[in-house]
Order: C-alpha cells, then structure tokens, then sequence
C-alpha cells in the first residue's frame, strides 16, 4: 500500500494519539496496521491493546456533559448540531470548526484532552475528536445520529437555555450580514429549520423560511431574521446569558451593531 500525500510521521502520531483505531487509519494513511505501527515504534509511541484490536482508546472527558442542562453545554450542543459529526462506525464525535479558539472552549467545557485530526487531502477544517460511547448516545437520546443532517430534529431545550443553545447554531451554520440587517440560519433540515423558525417567532422577530436544492438534489432551508430593530434585539436575547468568549466575534458585532436602535 502507498501512502496518501500529506500522511507524514507527525499526522500518522497525531490520529494514532485521537484514539482513532488502525482500521480507519488505514483508510485515511493509505498504509497497513502493520506499516502504521512500524512508524509508531520508529518514534517511540506507547502502544495501546484496545487500540489496535479495533477499539478507540477512551480520551479524558465529562462523559455526563449533555446530562446537565447549563447555559455553556446549550451553547456546545447547538455547535454540535450545526457543526458536529457523530461517527457511524466507532464510539466518537467530533467538532470542526475554522475558529481554533472555538474548539479549545469545547474541549474546556467538556473537560476533554484537546485532540485534533490530522490536516490532510481530505480535511482542511481544525476537528476536535472526542471518543465517548456514552456521549455518543447521550446524543441520541437528544434526537441527534450519524449522518444527522438532512434529519435532526429541533431538540427540546429547556426555555432558560434556549437562547444560548440558539447561539450556538447561529455559531455553527449561521450568516451575518456586514450592515447587520440580515442573518440567516442554513440547515438540510425541515424539521430543525421548522423548529429554529418558532422560537424565532416566538421573539417576535421578523423571521421566515426559503428553500433552494443543492446539487445532491436534496433541499436546504434557510431560516431568516431581517430588520436593523431585529437583529439587534436578537443580539440582546442571545448574549445575554454568553460569557466574554463564547460566541464568535464577528456575528455578535454585526449584529450589535445597530444596538441603538
């Protein structure tokens, strides 16, 4: 077997260290678990049994994170939501998010060893990877599942929460104008589309929903907030209960800005 472009030494220690098993390895390295383990020994990496026998190894992490209801684990699982991948095959979740800053605030929240996936041919997005059965299925019990995107549904927070969950979607896949007149929410969801429109409702925000079809002929659904009184009340809404970091920069200014108003 070749190895793919990009595989060096440092990437294959890197996912060996995420607790990935050499089976996926494989996949992404382009090498066996045998020359996989050649280059782990070359280096001196620690060997670890479950590890090689298919099972993830267990990272440090609040394994009870989304039992508890807070105000920062509304705000992780609306990321997760929007930004968030629950592995089909092994017991792992992980986070992508551009803002690096972003990732190390989940992983502090969640009390995890702060492990990223190698940057390759095939990933070019900072991704946090948490290996947790019992995560995984805490997930679940939310409505949330592998190839979640075209079917999550709009979780039921609790209404002291929701504004925080909902900056954390706006986080994840949300758009903010530059003039801070417009924001929209974009998700393969109806469901959670449908669900993000009534709390926006609910604020008595001027919000709608369009839908276009993506090149996979599946439709997406953007959820909108419009009007220079709007957004900033949403701003209002949504930072009330944020602390000096969580939150990215850029949305909250541009939608504050108009706070005058």
């Amino acid at each position: 077997m070749a190895r793919k472009p990009g595989m060096t030494d440092e990437a294959i220690i890197t996912m060996y260290k995420s607790g990935m098993p050499f089976k996926e390895m494989e996949v992404i390295v382009g090498l066996s678990d045998r020359a996989i383990r050649n280059v782990l020994y070359k280096h001196g990496v620690p060997m670890n049994r479950e590890q090689y026998s298919g099972q993830p190894r267990k990272n440090k992490v609040n394994e009870r994170y989304f039992k508890i209801w807070t105000h920062d684990m509304a705000w992780v699982l609306g990321l997760f939501i929007t930004d968030g991948h629950v592995n089909k095959k092994f017991h792992s979740i992980s986070f992508s998010q551009k803002d690096e800053r972003i990732l190390k605030l989940i992983a502090k929240y969640m009390e995890a060893d702060y492990i990223l996936a190698p940057i390759g041919p095939t990933r070019s997005t900072p991704t946090l990877i948490i290996n947790s059965k019992k995560l995984k299925k805490d997930l679940e019990n939310l409505g949330i599942y592998p190839n979640k995107s075209l079917t999550v549904p709009f979780p039921n927070v609790p209404q002291e929460f929701l504004s925080s969950f909902v900056r954390g979607v706006i986080d994840g896949d949300g758009w903010v104008q530059k003039t801070g007149y417009v924001m929209n929410v974009t998700s393969g969801s109806q469901n959670f589309a449908e669900g993000l429109l009534s709390v926006f409702q609910s604020w008595e925000l001027r919000s709608e929903i369009s839908t276009t079809i993506n090149q996979a002929a599946n439709p997406i659904y953007r959820v909108w907030v419009k009007g220079k009184y709007d957004l900033p009340k949403l701003a209002k809404i949504i930072y009330n209960d944020a602390e000096n970091d969580n939150f990215i920069f850029h949305k909250k200014q541009r939608m504050s800005q108009r706070i005058d108003y």
